[in-house]
């Protein structure tokens, strides 16, 4: 099964972080995005440039309308020309398929 044709689920924060072999697997997917790592909690992370600031508002727009019909929500950071995007799953302080879906569906949104 693809990552675009996945779903978030709900994650509590007894939900089990995603594996290190997954990590490796589902990055081939996305191979825009890296792994980063903020205060200590592992992030997936994806700038994008625009070429204004009207387009990176417009993109982040986009991301947020998808957020909100998913339920999975990121950190977006949104300049002139430049939009950077994080997802990692908030209630486990890390990551989890979720993210991989997201950043997925983010990509999409891109193309």
């Amino acid at each position: 099964m693809t990552l675009l044709s996945q779903h978030c689920v709900v994650c509590k924060k007894d939900s089990t972080p995603i594996e290190s072999s997954l990590i490796a697997l589902h990055l081939l997917d996305i191979p825009q995005w890296q792994l980063s790592n903020i205060k200590g909690i592992q992030c997936l992370q994806r700038v994008y440039e625009l070429n204004n600031f009207a387009n990176a508002i417009l993109l982040t727009n986009k991301i947020a309308e998808l957020a909100e019909q998913q339920g999975h929500h990121p950190a977006i950071l949104t300049e002139w020309g430049k939009v950077t995007v994080q997802w990692w799953t908030h209630s486990i302080g890390g990551l989890h398929i979720n993210d991989f879906i997201m950043a997925a569906k983010t990509e999409q949104l891109c193309t």
